[in-house]
């Protein structure tokens, strides 16, 4: 097993003033040869949107973008046609394709909204664009890692998104130890939203800390009372 820590102070930093971002991967301005991407995980982007405000319409191509709301509400809307908001509980999945416009605002005019956007290099490029929002529920996610979006969407009642992958969230309000069993040649990447994440040999994650790990296999990994957490399996 290999595994790196990338803590919340080393990932780059910008404030705009109505936007406050960090990326966790190259990025617009922000590039690193050596932190392009973890397997097919090319961006992770944690972003703080100020009440009122947002992205206009801009494109993307060939990338399998998911958006998790942790606070507030965000308002969607594309080039095909859809226009909603997404909360807590939901997900955003968008295929990008052959290519799609979309813009992001903060819903409110008075709370700020708290998300982060993961972008997938996918199996396939040139597919026809597509979007959905998935409801998971945030009592879904309890004490336990709850598959919310990946390739075996059926069989898991996820989103579908086009990599060979499955995203995970967890809160664990009374804290739990979990054992992650991972097929041989997976990538693992963990990301703490809050909380603690402890690992066998003492390390330890805390929030907004992240964890890329090659060959996990059996992982056993302990979440502090109040840990919010993402975990993502990765070819």
């Amino acid at each position: 097993m290999k595994r790196s820590i990338q803590r919340a102070g080393d990932r780059y930093h910008n404030d705009h003033g109505w936007l406050k971002t960090s990326f966790s991967f190259s990025f617009a301005d922000y590039y690193d040869p050596d932190n392009m991407h973890f397997s097919s995980l090319r961006v992770l982007n944690d972003d703080h949107i100020a009440p009122g405000t947002g992205f206009d319409l801009h494109p993307h191509k060939n990338m399998e973008i998911v958006t998790v709301v942790l606070k507030g509400e965000l308002e969607h809307q594309d080039s095909t046609g859809n226009r909603e908001i997404i909360v807590p509980g939901q997900i955003q999945r968008m295929s990008a394709g052959t290519g799609i416009y979309h813009g992001e605002a903060n819903a409110s005019s008075s709370e700020p909204l708290e998300l982060l956007q993961l972008w997938f290099m996918p199996e396939s490029l040139g597919i026809t664009p597509s979007y959905e929002t998935h409801t998971y529920g945030l009592e879904s996610i309890q004490n336990r890692l709850l598959p919310v979006a990946s390739n075996h969407a059926k069989e898991l009642g996820t989103a579908h998104i086009h990599q060979d992958m499955t995203m995970y969230l967890g809160h664990f309000q009374d804290g739990e130890e979990v054992t992650i069993e991972q097929r041989p040649n997976r990538s693992l990447y963990i990301f703490v939203m809050e909380g603690e994440v402890g690992f066998e040999d003492g390390e330890m994650l805390n929030r907004r800390d992240a964890a890329r790990i090659e060959n996990a296999g059996s992982l056993t990994l302990q979440f502090k009372p109040g840990t919010h957490v993402m975990v993502i399996d990765l070819p």
